[in-house]
């Protein structure tokens, strides 16, 4: 459980790039989440090239972190699912997996949405040059870590509502 606890949003990151072997850990680790239906409908670009990730970080106005990180995950969507009303909790499973394993292996990481702000999206699938067939969902900027955080505990009684205890 301690990825969990040890995850906060890296928006800072060395010049030092991500080993080919732990970004597809960070794939695995994604692909490895819960689906609708079993559904996966996840596709996935990575992006290590300096200009693209600079493209992709003018794309929403959050973005930013993408131009300083060593690699990008762009996680992308299909469009022809079996239940697509819950490809959107999918990709966030993912989403979130992929954030965890960089945790565990000592990679920092951040998550920017993308879905559903239609401009954003299309931005992004501007960039990539990607398929109609899939639309982007959200991009994470990956990199080793050139700033330190400790994680806020958010554990809030006032928001949990116990049935019968």
């Amino acid at each position: 459980m301690d990825p969990i606890f040890q995850r906060v949003s890296i928006r800072q990151f060395e010049d030092r790039p991500v080993e080919k072997e732990k970004a597809e850990t960070l794939l695995r680790a994604a692909m490895a989440a819960p689906s609708a239906t079993n559904q996966q409908p996840w596709e996935f670009v990575v992006v290590t090239e300096p200009e693209t990730l600079q493209a992709l970080s003018r794309c929403t106005p959050y973005a930013g972190p993408m131009g300083r990180a060593s690699t990008g995950f762009v996680l992308c969507m299909r469009k022809e699912v079996r239940a697509p009303q819950f490809a959107p909790q999918d990709m966030g499973a993912a989403t979130e997996n992929l954030l965890l394993e960089a945790a565990e292996l000592g990679l920092g990481a951040v998550w920017m949405g993308v879905c559903p702000e239609e401009g954003w999206m299309s931005a992004v699938a501007q960039v990539l040059n990607i398929s109609e067939s899939i639309q982007p969902f959200a991009m994470v900027a990956c990199g080793y870590p050139a700033e330190e955080k400790d994680q806020a505990d958010r554990y809030d009684p006032q928001r949990i509502h116990w049935e019968r205890w």
